[in-house]
């Protein structure tokens, strides 16, 4: 039994996680989170939180998660996010094509849908569902998104949003109006996403409903220095570049400044925010050991991306996984959404001192433009506004409208040129993301944390989660089953949860089982109560990960626990 196997069976035995639709048969690519899964997803949000929003001033909002078609026209999503798929004739079993050939070709997922079919066929690929050999068809391209109609019927038609991030984008002018007309600013989201996998396979790592934890933050593209590069440029990352990919050159660890400085990282905001997905992960639990950033290879990047990193994490069974994505898009997306829209999702980057500039003012004479180009009279004029002077003598006038050329009369226009102050200048923010799966994150602090010991000859299961992400934080033992010992530890139960610690009560079994039992879900810290707690007044504390215990008073303990949480450890001070 590997060690994803001995994860997987301890997560569904004690309630992180279970298949989803387990009565009726189940579906792959969905998870149920149990009890103690949902407590520390939560834990995991909260911290992000904690670090965009209450750390870095991100305000956060909540979208729908289903979106209008021209939406993810719009985003490209309707023609460009899909997975080459072929159909096993024999069993009807549908796969996704390039992960067939995985092992033949290192980088299947680039390669073209005709090339992996020779691939399949030369190879001689048998079906992994029925054995099958020369059974699969034509590769074609399968979208990934799931598609609904709103309202009765199919009046319209919508999408389960592929990513968070188009909520975020479309929602631009409303931001932009919030944070008072000024850049840079971010704004965050965290909620379900879905994809509707070919083949999902790999657990929890692929799935069809996960949830997503996404910033985009705007900026001028004329400045991408971070204010507060100063805090992290020392900070030392694992960095395995697209240079060093093409040989398996290695990773190489540097500090924040000459990753930028030797231009690895193409700018300080986005190395700034490297560091930031660095520090959550180790906060939460990823060993900084099994933790590397790999930058996208010139195949694989965005056409529309100056940059892209991947924060990717070891794991037994699957290698090197990604877990969070961290880009540089450019203006694209609010370019696009613009286009499309009609709208101007621009910005004024105002000047620290007005300049004088001379530009050109069209007076089209619109009692004979509307009448005459009607629907798209707006465009006509929005197009000629945009005209230098150049391009408005001569007897005839080119514009582009939706694609075509309409050639307007001199004598419909008049221009002048004027001198005017100029205190700012309109752009298009461009957009640094950083995109963090949570689900893969769970899964990697689980793994992370997971050990195997042997203790008094005896085995013992342990995850060793930081004190602020485990699920339970604090059991309360009773030494014995006796009405002594157990009402003194019920009211210590009150007392931990008054004070906001999440508590669990377990009288059932040798005090040494349920350490163990408590161990194994990831429980820091054990409060036991004994004959000397009548007595003197005074518990005892367990540490889960050294076993060393301390005494302390009760009237300490809510305080005493609280310090241990904050500081993700055992504290005998």
């Amino acid at each position: 039994m590997d060690t994803y196997e001995k994860i997987i069976g301890l997560a569904k035995r004690r309630g992180f996680l279970w298949n989803s639709f387990e009565l009726y048969g189940g579906t792959a690519g969905f998870y149920d989170y149990g009890p103690l899964g949902a407590m520390l997803k939560r834990r995991i949000e909260d911290i992000w939180r904690d670090i965009y929003v209450i750390e870095e001033g991100f305000y956060e909002i909540e979208t729908p998660t289903i979106g209008i078609e021209p939406i993810f026209v719009a985003s490209g999503h309707t023609r460009g996010f899909s997975d080459p798929m072929t159909v096993c004739s024999e069993c009807d079993h549908a796969f996704r094509a390039d992960h067939l050939i995985e092992g033949i070709v290192e980088t299947p997922d680039a390669l073209p849908a005709s090339e992996i079919k020779r691939l399949i066929d030369e190879n001689r690929i048998k079906c992994p569902n029925c054995g099958g050999v020369g059974t699969f068809g034509e590769v074609s391209s399968f979208n990934l998104m799931f598609r609904t109609a709103i309202g009765p019927g199919a009046e319209r038609v919508g999408y389960l949003r592929p990513e968070t991030a188009q909520g975020m984008f479309i929602n631009f002018e409303n931001l932009f109006r919030f944070y008072r007309e000024k850049l840079p600013f971010g704004v965050t989201q965290i909620g379900k996403a879905y994809r509707n996998e070919i083949s999902p396979r790999q657990g929890v790592i692929r799935l069809r409903e996960f949830t997503q934890a996404e910033a985009e933050i705007f900026i001028s593209p004329h400045d991408k220095t971070h204010p507060n590069f100063s805090s992290v440029a020392d900070t030392l990352l694992r960095y395995y570049p697209a240079s060093h990919q093409e040989n398996d050159g290695g990773t190489i660890e540097l500090a924040t400044r000459d990753a930028v400085g030797q231009g690895i990282v193409a700018h300080e905001f986005l190395a700034y925010h490297l560091v930031l997905t660095h520090l959550f992960l180790v906060r939460v639990g990823v060993d900084p050991a099994r933790l590397r950033f790999r930058q996208h290879q010139p195949d694989e990047m965005a056409h529309y991306a100056v940059d892209c990193w991947d924060a990717e994490v070891l794991t037994d069974r699957f290698g090197w996984v990604e877990i969070v994505g961290i880009a540089d898009r450019t203006d694209y997306d609010l370019s696009a959404h613009a286009a499309h829209s009609g709208r101007d999702l621009s910005a004024i980057l105002e000047y620290e001192t007005p300049k004088q500039v001379e530009r050109i003012i069209v007076t089209p004479d619109m009692s004979v433009i509307g009448p005459r180009y009607k629907e798209k009279a707006g465009k006509v004029l929005n197009a000629l506004k945009n005209l230098t002077e150049e391009e408005l003598n001569g007897d005839l006038i080119n514009v582009s409208v939706d694609g075509a050329t309409i050639a307007i009369p001199r004598d419909m226009i008049k221009y002048e040129a004027v001198t005017e102050e100029v205190r700012g200048e309109k752009v298009i923010p461009h957009v640094i993301e950083p995109s963090f799966g949570i689900d893969r994150i769970i899964y990697a602090v689980i793994e992370h944390s997971f050990a195997e010991e042997v203790v008094d000859e005896e085995p013992r299961n342990v995850l060793r989660l930081p004190a602020e992400v485990a699920p339970v934080q604090v059991a309360v033992l009773p030494l014995l089953t006796r009405e002594e010992l157990i009402e003194p530890a019920r009211e210590i139960v009150r007392t931990l949860r008054r004070a906001g610690v999440f508590v669990t009560y377990d009288d059932s079994g040798t005090i040494g089982r349920r350490y163990r039992r408590n161990d194994e879900i990831g429980t820091p810290f054990s409060v036991t109560i004994d004959y000397d707690t009548l007595e003197e007044d005074t518990v005892t504390i367990r540490d889960r990960d050294s076993m060393a215990q301390i005494r302390v008073p009760i009237r300490e303990l809510s305080e005493r626990i609280y310090e241990m949480i904050r500081n993700s450890g055992f504290c005998d001070g």
